[in-house]
């Protein structure tokens, strides 16, 4: 039997989570082939031991996860190095990225197939073809080439996920004490990462998911969740939990049952959810949700400007006054809003852009009066390939393009586009950067996030003071003193480093 190499790239310098994209992927072929997990967040030296692991009779495939932005730092040169020492063993990438850019991917020569979307049944299936020398092109969610062009072959609808595999927990501990993934963060002492759910039933023109999962979602029934949850507390010490769910509150009725579930428990937990959608949420279930120790909830609120939420396709009935409104609302469960919002979208003029950007402010301002407990995390715009969205078009007659060489997107300009902090973007000049950055310093010194659990009373006491009259009068150029503050007391940035 052929043995399966999964690789999961580093995305973060500290708090590694519970690797769930590789778990999934594990799950598929659990008791089909071998493998081995290497996780490079928990690895000093990732390329040594994928080279022994390489080097050992059998093993002939390697599959790795791989988001934009970090991961790409470990993905791309380890596959390089892969096709050029070990070119028996068949690469296949699977996540975000690769389904987003395959054109970039299998144009590098070191990818052979990139999985589209969910990969549950087709990567066991394409392991098979691969070691019987066998075509493939007949199997769903794959993207390849043949002949020098690109195949896409068709999707598959989300699958039931009660009815997939369970998660290999017990298997990945014996790679990596699954004690290590159970981080201290704002919300517990260990915290879980968990994903309970698949894709997302809008389609934002600014959003990653929606090329690969096309505006459906489906999850995982509440049980469910509530047994691996359970399972991870009992006998690893878990205490809270992050959903990393692309929207884990579109069902009202699997969180509430959810939540009568967890709630004697005693965790606090995390997850990301739809202004509009959870505006429909009665107070009854809102009151329950936080009694069930749900702290903070993350919302795309994105702009203040209703004109560019309908540009945006945000799929729903979300507005401005209807983003203010929700902040006050939830003020009253004691649940802690956490408003995203992307500064620094196109416009036909550059005045028009500075002054959406101008709005935008204005707009976080208000918010932060009506709940000053709203947590605010400020993204810059960066254009995702979802073809024929209004925005995207504009974004390309802009003269905007993506790298076309594999290589290229860890070139330190293009390292932390898909952060959203370095937007590349032609309509974007540098006085509008440095406006927005310098309002979210003023921002984050006036209103320190309660998610650093390292700032104490004090330092927030002093930090709001020093930025007092700033953010009061509106003078937001060069806050060099607040960000000696931040730098020197290691400020932590949710909108990169999550919890």
């Amino acid at each position: 039997m052929s043995s399966v190499l999964l690789f999961n790239p580093r995305a973060l310098n500290h708090k590694p989570r519970i690797p769930n994209s590789i778990l999934q992927v594990a799950a598929s072929i659990e008791g089909k082939y071998d493998y081995t997990i290497i996780d490079g967040n928990l690895e000093k030296d990732p390329w040594s031991k994928i080279e022994a692991e390489l080097k050992k009779n059998g093993v002939r495939f390697f599959g790795c996860t791989v988001m934009p932005g970090p991961q790409l730092k470990q993905a791309i040169p380890f596959s390089k190095k892969i096709r050029e020492h070990f070119p028996h063993v068949k690469i296949i990438w699977g996540g975000y990225f690769p389904s987003n850019q395959p054109q970039a991917v299998l144009d590098s020569g070191f990818v052979d197939v990139i999985i589209n979307g969910m990969g549950d049944k087709c990567f066991p299936e394409l392991l098979n073809r691969l070691e019987n020398e066998q075509t493939y092109n007949d199997l769903s969610n794959l993207i390849f080439k043949e002949n020098g062009s690109i195949v896409k072959t068709r999707k598959d609808e989300i699958y039931q996920i009660d009815d997939l595999p369970a998660l290999p927990y017990e298997k990945l501990n014996r790679f990596y004490p699954l004690g290590q993934y159970l981080g201290k963060t704002y919300l517990g002492t260990k915290t879980i990462a968990y994903h309970s759910s698949f894709g997302c039933p809008f389609t934002c023109s600014f959003c990653a998911v929606v090329p690969i999962y096309n505006a459906r979602w489906k999850g995982k029934s509440a049980q469910k969740i509530y047994n691996d949850i359970k399972y991870l507390k009992d006998n690893f010490g878990g205490n809270a939990i992050e959903f990393h769910d692309n929207n884990f509150f579109v069902s009202e009725k699997r969180v509430v049952e959810f939540a009568k579930l967890i709630k004697p428990e005693n965790m606090v937990w995390w997850g990301e959810a739809r202004i509009d959608t959870m505006d429909r949420y009665s107070d009854e279930s809102l009151k329950l949700i936080r009694e069930a120790g749900c702290k903070m909830i993350f919302y795309g609120a994105e702009t203040g400007n209703d004109a560019i939420l309908k540009q945006m396709d945000k799929g729903g009935t979300q507005t401005a006054a209807q983003i203010a409104a929700f902040a006050e609302r939830l003020r009253r469960f004691d649940i802690i809003p956490e408003y995203s919002f992307v500064l620094g979208t196109p416009a036909a003029t550059e005045a028009q852009v500075n002054k959406q950007i101008d709005d935008d402010i204005e707009f976080i301002r208000e918010i932060k009066k009506l709940n000053p407990a709203t947590e605010i995390i400020i993204y810059t715009y960066s254009p995702v390939p979802t073809e024929g969205s209004e925005m995207y078009e504009q974004v390309k007659a802009s003269g905007f393009s993506f790298p076309e060489k594999l290589e290229d997107w860890i070139s330190p300009a293009w390292e932390n586009f898909d952060l959203r902090k370095n937007p590349l973007t032609p309509w974007l000049k540098p006085y509008m950067i440095d406006k927005i950055k310098n309002f979210e310093t003023v921002l984050n010194g006036y209103y320190p996030t309660v998610s650093d659990v390292q700032l104490t009373p004090l330092k927030r006491r002093i930090i709001k003071l020093i930025s007092a009259v700033r953010y009061k009068t509106k003078i937001y150029n060069l806050p060099k003193e607040i960000r000696f503050l931040h730098h020197h007391w290691k400020y932590r940035r949710p909108e990169v480093e999550g919890f």
